[in-house]
């Protein structure tokens, strides 16, 4: 199915808000136990981190690819390509992988998911803001 490349901006914006709102709600379920200044100190790192060197580069060049497509209409799944779906599997697995093994601590999870998952949010409001700039220059 293929929809107009300003609506990959938006299913972008929708599949990153969906795992930005599961992550950080694993995160923020393990909180409570492990609450301190130290560790929201550490959340703010960890999204600081992943929004300033992954995930805002990536909404960028996403945007930037999505945009420039010289076709109108595109394929659905063409809001990421194909080293970013790889990417996405690889850390969906890792996480899984951590949290059902057991080798990452509860409080590993309270803090890292925490704010990975808020990165991960604030990536999707992102790729929404961009589709709203798109839809205003039409």
């Amino acid at each position: 199915m293929k929809v107009k490349k300003k609506t990959l901006l938006l299913i972008a914006c929708f599949v990153w808000i969906a795992a930005g709102f599961n992550i950080a709600r694993i995160g923020i379920l393990a909180y409570p136990a492990y609450v301190s200044v130290l560790n929201f100190i550490l959340s703010a790192a960890v999204f600081a981190i992943f929004q300033k060197f992954i995930f805002g580069r990536l909404v960028r060049k996403h945007t930037a690819r999505i945009t420039g497509y010289a076709e109108e209409y595109q394929f659905f799944w063409k809001f990421f390509d194909l080293k970013a779906f790889i990417i996405m599997a690889v850390m969906m697995t890792g996480g899984i992988y951590l949290r059902v093994s057991g080798l990452a601590p509860d409080r590993f999870i309270a803090v890292f998911y925490s704010g990975l998952g808020i990165s991960l949010l604030l990536a999707g409001v992102l790729f929404g803001w961009n589709y709203c700039r798109v839809l205003r220059k039409n």
